[in-house]
């Protein structure tokens, strides 16, 4: 069975040291986020996902959900019920949520840990609560008043939970083909009738109602994306005075039969003429509902990396005390029939790898947060702005590179347990089989290169690439001639370079034929991902170095960096000669089979 403990030091290092988030804190106006809070906070969040939630992960792969046909309620694994109460009452729901709606008000970036934590403790049982927080934001931002009065109380005290209700058997993110319809009832409700399926925690037993998220078309609808509205559609019927009546009527129709996250409850939803609320305006519900999904698509990167330490602690684990062979430049335990295979090079390069990925990939999710604080909360208009557009920017790298990466790192850490990786007894494989569906949900890695490339770089104009190369620049010129960092930072402004080398070809091309964007956008996005990482690699050595870390600690710093920028970040030279191969290298294959 695999075990979890929260790497508390490093999240501190990543957060105080390197971001100096109690210091942006105090100046974004959040007075009460001070560093005893915050200690406080990240130690019983540690404790809670150590000892009530990771126990529960192999139950929940063991047992899974089951739905009761007659009734359409489904009932959760063993102990997960429990394990949310504990949740709600810890007031763990409602951390980052304003107070003015039950909330404690921290910064979106105290949450980050806190998601990181749940997902490497149980991935499953941390799908329910995921969405709710989507949810809280998209009514914040486009709910009513009373909306707001009415469903975010409960939704913030984690009373009830939220969903997000999008994808249709024959549409997936292609929402222009939704045919999901919603009808006006007269009253200011909406009847909503249609199916939706890979509904995330869209049936549980965890809280007396459910608020389902809807996309849907009006009759008066023009065709595609631009005629999409959303609506609220709770499971118990809700008035506009907050009385909760009968059962709406919307029920779950069949689990699905998936390859991992089996404690997740992964519904197929039906929509019977279900009484519903109109949230914005009419037609613009894609605008509402990204507000939700650029919440979800950031969580899901941080389940990437959750699962991505779990994988890598247990591995460390087993390396140092798997005893087999000999080192082939001498014996190293002597004393022993055999070595550890932590000291085969082999190895070393998988836990490594890992390592790097991890530790760099840690501080670029939760930079990713920090920004979306500054946006909201920064006194100067122009650094709302920027941060708003870095944070956008950011947003598909985090989730497809977090993820990608979370499929390869369960995958080493697996391949060092050798074939006991592959057997259930060591909970490997259940992490790897977890991991497979993060690169897939809140859109694949296909979608986020698409939207990096397609949208944030050629219809925005970069301007978010721009405000991050900004911040890359002016680090490198801060530390031009300091000789212990030149091993960093001279590849780091090369890389950039050709960064900005890549995007004007890449804009180029798309001008003359848009199917260099498609042949593009996945190489862009990752090669934008391992140059993010390379900042990150050498900021952690300049707050390692000016920290009071113990030496061993920031050796350990400088000695991970030195592997990434010699072993991972040279991966951009393949995906730089891929994109320079142009949609010539991609021959068309038959639409029909011969």
């Amino acid at each position: 069975m695999s075990s979890y403990k929260a790497p508390l030091d490093d999240i501190r290092f990543a957060l105080f040291d390197v971001l100096g988030a109690e210091g942006q804190f105090q100046r974004l106006g959040f007075t009460d986020a001070t560093r005893d809070v915050l200690d406080a906070v990240l130690d019983e969040a540690g404790r809670f996902t150590e000892t009530v939630l990771a126990p529960l992960n192999p139950v929940g792969d063991r047992e899974g959900c089951t739905l009761d046909q007659a009734t359409g309620r489904v009932t959760t694994p063993a102990g997960f019920k429990q394990a949310y109460a504990q949740f709600v009452e810890g007031g763990w729901a409602g951390l980052t949520s304003p107070a003015e709606f039950g909330g404690q008000g921290l910064p979106q970036l105290v949450g980050v840990p806190l998601k990181e934590m749940i997902d490497a403790a149980n991935l499953a049982w941390g799908n329910f609560p995921l969405l709710s927080h989507g949810a809280v934001e998209a009514l914040l931002h486009h709910g009513e008043a009373w909306q707001q009065e009415v469903f975010l109380k409960p939704l913030v005290d984690g009373r009830w939970t939220g969903t997000m209700c999008l994808t249709e058997p024959h549409c997936g993110s292609d929402l222009g083909l939704l045919k999901t319809r919603a009808e006006p009832n007269g009253d200011g409700s909406y009847s909503v009738t249609g199916t939706k399926i890979f509904i995330t925690a869209g049936e549980h037993d965890f809280t007396d109602n459910i608020v389902h998220l809807v996309l849907a078309r009006l009759p008066d609808a023009p065709a595609g994306s631009r005629g999409i509205s959303l609506f609220l559609v709770p499971r118990e019927r809700v008035g506009r005075d907050g009385a909760t009546g009968a059962r709406n009527e919307v029920r779950c129709g069949s689990l699905e039969h998936k390859m991992g996250i089996h404690g997740s409850a992964t519904c197929v939803m039906n929509f019977d003429g279900a009484q519903g609320w109109l949230v914005g305006e009419p037609h613009k519900g894609l605008m509402a509902m990204f507000t939700m999904m650029n919440s979800a698509r950031l969580g899901v990167g941080l389940q990437g990396l959750g699962l991505s330490e779990r994988a890598l602690q247990n591995a460390l684990r087993y390396s140092r005390e798997r005893l087999q062979m000999r080192a082939l430049s001498g014996a190293k335990r002597p004393d022993k029939p055999a070595d550890p295979i932590i000291v085969h090079p082999d190895v070393r390069r998988m836990l490594l790898t890992c390592k790097a990925l991890i530790e760099g990939g840690r501080l670029m999710g939760y930079d990713a947060a920090l920004q979306g604080d500054i946006a909201e909360h920064a006194a100067d208009a122009g650094e709302r702005k920027q941060a708003d557009a870095i944070a956008g920017f950011l947003t598909p790298i985090v989730k497809a590179c977090l993820t990608e990466w979370g499929v390869e790192c369960t995958y080493h850490a697996l391949q060092c347990f050798g074939g006991h990786g592959y057997i259930a007894e060591h909970g490997m494989e259940q992490l790897a089989r977890d991991a497979r569906i993060t690169t897939l949900y809140e859109g694949t890695t296909g979608i986020q290169a698409l939207d990096l490339l397609g949208r944030k770089i050629l219809q925005m104009q970069g301007v978010g690439l721009k405000g991050f190369l900004a911040q890359v620049t002016a680090f490198c010129e801060e530390h031009a001639n300091d000789g212990a960092l030149a091993e960093f930072i001279d590849p780091l402004r090369e890389k950039t370079a050709q960064w900005q080398q890549l995007t004007q070809t890449a804009t180029d091309r798309a001008c003359e034929n848009p199917d260099e964007i498609g042949a593009a956008s996945y190489d862009y996005l990752m090669y934008s991902g391992y140059v993010v990482l390379a900042y990150w690699w050498a900021r952690a050595v300049v707050a390692a170095e000016g920290s009071s870390h113990p030496q061993v600690f920031k050796a350990d710093k400088r000695a991970t960096a030195r592997f990434y920028f010699a072993r991972i970040l040279p991966r951009t030279l393949a995906h730089a000669a891929a994109m320079e191969s142009g949609v010539a290298g991609l021959p068309e294959l038959p639409i029909e089979a011969a």
